[in-house]
């Protein structure tokens, strides 16, 4: 589904994702190549205004997005970091005690 929405172009940026891609030195072509080639590694079915998922892509980004009304809303998008997360990038580190 979110591929198929990216190859339709149906894709809401907000001002707010917008600002933050430019403060992280993310390009929108950038955001929709990890859709594109990404894989879904987390589920957020419960998020408000609509479910959502976090994707890892093939450029070794993290964008969050969710899907409602036809659309794909972008929610935001980063580059994961080792102090967060484990070499794969696809998990999560848990916190030291």
């Amino acid at each position: 589904m979110l591929k198929k929405l990216c190859k339709e172009d149906n894709i809401s940026w907000t001002n707010h994702v917008l600002q933050r891609l430019i403060q992280r030195g993310i390009h929108t072509s950038d955001v929709v190549e990890a859709i594109m080639t990404g894989e879904i590694i987390e589920d957020y079915p419960d998020d408000y205004p609509y479910p959502s998922c976090l994707v890892l892509g093939s450029n070794k980004l993290h964008v969050v997005c969710g899907v409602g009304e036809g659309r794909l809303w972008i929610i935001t998008a980063y580059s994961p970091t080792p102090d967060k997360w484990e070499s794969d990038l696809k998990t999560r580190r848990r916190p030291e005690v």
